[in-house]
């Protein structure tokens, strides 16, 4: 590839759609978190004006529930006085940066985190124009590198700091490009490796790797008179070796605490988290999670070896738990486990650090299990994310789903929740147990369109028991977080409903699929239908209300203006919420 050829993708036109495209999403998510308040003007338009007010920003738009702003991206207009602009996102936040809280020290980074996810909005314009419906038959990784929007709600959402162009289209899960993982021995005098159970390391790596891969990098350890017995064997990303390991590890590598073997033979798949591999040459083998130092979205998406310690035990645990629970047995729920871990610590960096700092989580590794083995005949999975995945010609992959189930849509919608849904509702009522239930974290297994069932993943770094006193194993006790009662149910309200059910509803309801009328009558029936299922837990329904009238509003882009390096602390979470008023339930009525 030659130099001009690596920006290729970055041509006027493509750039003009795309700056399009983002400040619709700002306009539609900063209105949604009260940041920006639009005055109606008549005729269903609206306008923003900009800090100074010189600049006004026009558009049309569809109030919908949850205060959702369904912004016609191709309404939108700039004008200073009596000229019209062209749109570019990059004056949209400096002119309103006042508006969006961007401080002096965050407004540059967030700009270069705008500026990337621009430019991978343009390498996703040069991708063939699919179909949703052409989509769900594609394959469960054609529908992984085929999403186009990322998280629904963030605004600069592929930033990814750290990866040059030619590592973009390397690396970058839309992108597409088989990966090498590279595989460095790290000396067990620093290394750990754990494991759920019945698992071992040496019968593990040879499985995951195959005796030949794993007998040549033996031969690399004797050629340097180092006995391999003393090593463990670390995954890392191309990107993070290259860039990260080489260099600010570079003591490790010269007392040969770390040496570095060479590629793996498997090729991988980049997924939407960009840091979690699929086995593209054995589908059936394990993902592996990786840690990669470039910031993406509020965080360094480091991974910390400390953290690594009780991951596969956190997965036995809640494995368990599902297993013996027969409300969630009935619904078909299932993780994938991640099922061992490896994790390396750097003594003269933690000794000069606090336990969140991006220096030590750059050399850790997990494998979760592939969801690929667990189909039955005429099954097949897509991410749940896809199911808000708008093609060039306005139809979602919900409503191509429905389409091809042959269902009618609040009967499709039905088996979804009871698959997705129902789980978080009784996890939550009967455990205090709460996930990261956004589109990237789980799987959906489907047959002729319709959801059979729902895969949850990234279950250690996710989950959490918000009960003070629940007994846990001791190597549990982690998950467990202190949170304020009235907060509680905002695991459900605002990861669900309004961080996902608000896209999903509003997509049916735009395409004339489903009203939203009937998107959330459907949701409180099956709120319901599960409540009288577990008459025992009246109590907590009575104590957390599904439908109260309202709940808090708390923002996510709002963290992410405020501090883009880290927007919350995870040993606090719910302390870091900015919470702005509240939203009406759309539960409520019915």
């Amino acid at each position: 590839m030659t130099l001009s050829d690596a920006v290729a993708h970055l041509s006027p036109h493509r750039w003009a759609r795309a700056n399009r495209l983002l400040i619709r999403k700002a306009l539609a998510e900063f209105a949604h978190e009260r940041l920006l308040t639009p005055e109606a003007t008549g005729d269903g338009r609206y306008a923003v004006q900009s800090d100074d007010g010189l600049t006004r920003y026009t558009f049309t738009a569809a109030l919908r529930a949850l205060d959702h702003w369904q912004v016609d991206a191709d309404s939108i207009t700039r004008h200073r006085g009596d000229a019209e602009l062209e749109l570019a996102a990059l004056d949209f936040f400096v002119e309103l940066r006042k508006s969006l809280g961007l401080s002096d020290e965050v407004l540059p980074v967030y700009l270069e985190e705008v500026s990337s996810t621009l430019s991978g909005t343009c390498y996703k314009l040069t991708k063939p124009e699919i179909t949703s419906a052409e989509l769900i038959d594609a394959g469960f990784q054609a529908i992984e590198t085929g999403m186009t929007e990322g998280h629904p709600c963030f605004v600069a959402n592929n930033g990814r700091l750290g990866f040059g162009v030619h590592e973009y289209r390397a690396y970058a899960p839309e992108t597409a490009h088989p990966v090498k993982l590279v595989w460095l021995a790290a000396h067990r005098s620093r290394a750990a490796f754990t494991a759920g159970v019945g698992i071992e390391y040496e019968s593990f790596i040879r499985r995951e790797l195959g005796e030949e891969t794993v007998e040549g990098f033996h031969a690399v350890l004797r050629e340097q008179d180092l006995d391999p017995a003393d090593y463990l064997l670390i995954p890392v990303h191309p990107w993070q070796w290259w860039n990260k390991l080489s260099v600010t590890f570079a003591a490790e590598v010269a007392r040969r605490h770390l040496v570095c073997l060479g590629e793996g033979d498997d090729e991988y798949l980049a997924q939407q988290s960009i840091r979690t591999f699929f086995n593209r040459s054995h589908p059936e083998k394990h993902y592996v999670k990786t840690a990669l130092s470039v910031l993406n979205m509020g965080f360094m998406r480091g991974l910390s070896a400390a953290y690594m310690e009780a991951t596969p035990a956190i997965n036995d645990w809640l494995a368990r738990l599902i297993d013996n629970d027969p409300v969630l047995r009935a619904t078909g729920l299932s993780i994938i486990r991640e099922r061992a871990a490896v994790g390396y610590r750097h003594l003269e960096y933690e000794q000069a650090t606090d336990r969140y700092s991006p220096y030590r989580k750059m050399l850790a590794a997990l494998w979760r299990e592939s969801p690929v083995p667990s189909l039955e005949d005429g099954e097949s999975l897509a991410t749940m994310a896809s199911l808000v995945h708008v093609d060039h010609e306005g139809r979602s992959v919900a409503g191509a789903l429905i389409e091809r189930s042959g269902l009618a849509p609040a009967t499709w919608l039905r088996h979804y929740l009871r698959a997705y849904y129902v789980p978080l509702l009784h996890s939550f009522y009967a455990y205090d147990l709460v996930y990261m239930p956004h589109g990237e974290n789980v799987i959906l297994v489907l047959a002729d369109g319709v959801v059979k069932r729902a895969v949850y993943k990234d279950i250690a770094e996710e989950i959490a028991v918000m009960d003070p006193d629940a007994v846990l194993p001791p190597e549990v006790g982690r998950i467990r977080v202190e949170v304020p009662d009235d907060t509680k149910l905002l695991s459900v309200f605002t990861d669900v409903f309004d961080c996902f059910f608000r896209f999903l509803a509003a997509n049916l309801a735009e395409e004339g699929v489903l009203d939203e009328d009937a998107f959330w009558r459907t949701v409180a029936e099956i709120t319901r239908e599960y409540q009288a299922s577990v008459p025992e837990l009246a109590d907590r329904f009575t104590r957390y209300d599904m439908f109260a009238k309202e709940f808090a509003l708390s923002c996510l882009n709002r963290l992410q203006l405020r501090d883009n390096k880290q927007m919350v602390d995870l040993a606090d979470p719910s302390g870091a919420l900015q919470l702005i008023g509240t939203l009406k339930n759309p539960l409520a009525e019915f």
